[in-house]
């Protein structure tokens, strides 16, 4: 963590004037109004703006940068890389004393200064990290990640410096993956491309037919048999003694990303064509396997052939909804010394049409989308990218001609090539690096599992995934209620018929009360009891099944698999995304030097603290 100096305001002013290579954000500063004599003075609440391009000239020598060769780990096990430290040297040629203004209880001070600091950024008018936090639009950490550690950035494009309408671009990748189908022979009329059908994070089980939405366990909670939800009872009986492994490729197939929509909706749309029979015979005998092959093969197509990518780059305005925050959060990240990378799949022509469309009008001072990044890789062939090594060819000609080399240099623009490539380019490694994607497998847990980058995931649902969270919370807080009143019931109900029981085989109840209880009350109490039960059983089963409607009808939450428990993308995300979040332009709500905290993980036996709290408090009144 950072060295903490504590400075009186018109000292830190001073120093501040006296310090080279800083601007103040206005000019002049207008003097904060708080009452406190102090301001906390840490590396990610400056309210000094580097004039220059590098981090670790900022403060001249005011302040000295941890280097990599000196870094440590904290208390939390992050590095201590790219925190800034105060020179005390510094500070006695301007007659001030480091070590005095830390005297007196800490404790105290830094309650102070927080509650001093919270004011002051509000002041500003700079909203807080923790505000940011609780609101749709927050970063929300897995892994503790300190972004002052971070060399690199890498980003990939489509879906994450880049957003679609997903109406806009799925449905026509939809249209011609129909148009291919029907050109194959299969029977495509009346159907519609329908975005509801599916959400991200379901999985498709290819030799039953089915779309399932399973728990992090990979129980299957619900399921579609092509356009139709089965039952309770039927997902029991189907996947009663399945898990989803999604190892087993030959079977299983997980939504990643947007892309999946069309391919996803097709297919079940599919199913039920064939279920029935009007899928012609001269298409060969199909099966829920050899029918997800065939679109598959017509979707692929749409891609191959440049159909869709030529309608997009055509009218990109239609299909590209630009975010004007998001190059000035990249431009904060290069500004503080961060070198960044664009890794996408896409290949140069579509690449370079995009980023213009959505970047070159909201930098400043001319400034062009290739300018922000250090280097870009484009027909990165990920996930092998991070697995393996392929030839690299350097982008020589606006035209997209090639030449092979086999290094790569700064500013580079390049085809093809490999992480490990990248890595040695730019003598960063491992977990210096952060890259940012919004495919779990291709994107993520590649990097992570091959190269132990840190990841942060991008998932635009969670917008609306957390606006409807807020307001379910009502109906939830209502079904917890009635389950723990069921609880409660259900518990005597048990002992009840415990005593009973015993009873019947001539033994005492587990009290002397219970044993002399009347067999006539205690029957009518436990028939009074079930009575209660059942009829919350009515209240509480409808509220169940809407709970998440407000997200998706079908499916509910996207984060979640039942009340309590957590969804298998859910389990995706925490075990290979350090952070995530709906979109790029979110890091403007923080700093480059923001130290990402992760939430204490609670446990099954963390009830203690709630029965040390309510007994501490009955012991004192």
């Amino acid at each position: 963590m950072p060295n903490l100096t504590i400075l009186s305001w018109p000292n830190l002013l001073s120093l501040a004037m006296a310090t080279t290579n800083l601007q103040f954000l206005q000019n002049p500063f207008p003097r904060p109004t708080f009452s406190s004599k102090y301001l906390v003075m840490r590396a990610p609440k400056m309210v000094f703006k580097c004039g220059c391009s590098s981090s670790s000239s900022v403060g001249g020598d005011a302040f000295s940068l941890t280097s990599s060769s000196k870094c440590d780990v904290d208390y939390l096990g992050e590095s201590t890389k790219g925190d800034l430290n105060i020179n005390l040297k510094h500070l006695e040629n301007f007659g001030l004393d480091g070590q005095a203004t830390l005297e007196g209880p800490i404790e105290q001070v830094a309650r102070l200064e927080a509650e001093e600091a919270g004011s002051l950024l509000r002041d500003l008018g700079i909203p807080s990290p923790s505000a940011a936090r609780l609101s749709p639009r927050g970063i929300f950490c897995t892994r503790t990640l300190n972004l002052r550690s971070i060399s690199a950035i890498g980003y990939d494009m489509d879906y994450t410096l880049i957003h679609y309408n997903v109406m806009a671009w799925e449905g026509r990748a939809y249209d011609y993956c129909m148009e291919n189908l029907k050109s194959m022979g299969f029977p495509v009329e009346g159907l519609a491309f329908d975005p509801d059908l599916v959400i991200r994070g379901l999985v498709i089980d290819k030799e039953k037919g089915n779309l399932v939405k399973a728990d992090r366990f990979g129980y299957v909670k619900r399921a579609m048999h092509g356009t139709k939800m089965l039952s309770t009872r039927a997902v029991s009986e189907m996947y009663g003694r399945e898990l989803v492994d999604l190892r087993k490729e030959s079977q299983w197939d997980f939504l990643n990303t947007l892309f999946s929509v069309s391919e996803a909706v097709a297919y079940m749309q599919m199913v039920d064509r064939l279920d029935d029979g009007v899928i012609p015979a001269d298409l060969g005998p199909l099966d829920y396997k050899g029918l997800y092959k065939a679109v598959g093969k017509a979707l692929f197509r749409a891609h191959v052939e440049g159909q869709l990518k030529s309608e997009i780059m055509s009218k990109p305005e239609l299909f590209v909804e630009p975010d004007p925050e998001l190059p000035l959060a990249l431009l904060d990240q290069k500004e503080a010394g961060k070198k960044l990378l664009l890794i996408t799949n896409s290949d140069y022509h579509y690449t370079d049409k995009m980023m213009q469309h959505s970047f070159n009008r909201f930098l400043p001072n001319d400034m062009g989308w290739r300018d922000l990044f250090d280097m870009v890789i484009v027909s990165a062939r990920k996930p092998e990218f991070f697995q393996m090594s392929h030839p690299l060819y350097e982008v020589v000609t606006g035209e997209g001609l090639m030449r092979p080399c086999f290094k790569t240099r700064t500013g580079g623009l390049y085809s093809g090539g490999s992480a490990q490539m990248v890595e040695n380019s730019l003598n960063i490694h491992g977990d210096e690096i952060l890259y940012v994607g919004d495919h779990i497998y291709t994107d993520v847990s590649q990097s992570k599992v091959h190269l132990r980058w840190r990841t942060a995931l991008i998932c635009r649902e969670l917008e609306e995934e957390y606006k409807a969270l807020i307001h379910s919370r009502g109906p939830r807080a209502t079904v917890v209620e009635l389950i723990n009143q069921k609880e409660v019931l259900g518990d005597l109900f048990n002992q009840l018929r415990l005593a009973l029981q015993r009873r019947t085989k001539g033994r005492p109840a587990q009290t002397l009360a219970a044993t002399n209880m009347d067999d006539r009350d205690l029957t009518e109490s436990m028939q009074k009891l079930l009575i209660v039960m059942q009829r919350l059983d009515g209240k509480i089963a409808p509220l169940l099944e809407a709970d998440g409607e407000l997200f998706n009808k079908r499916w509910g939450f996207l984060s979640r698999a039942g009340l309590w428990d957590k969804s298998h993308l859910m389990r995706q995300i925490e075990k290979y995304a350090d952070i995530y979040t709906s979109r790029v332009s979110n890091f403007l709500n923080y700093t480059p030097f923001m130290y990402f905290r992760s939430q204490e993980q609670t446990l099954a036996h963390d009830t203690y603290s709630h029965y040390c709290s309510e007994h501490n408090g009955s012991s004192t009144n």
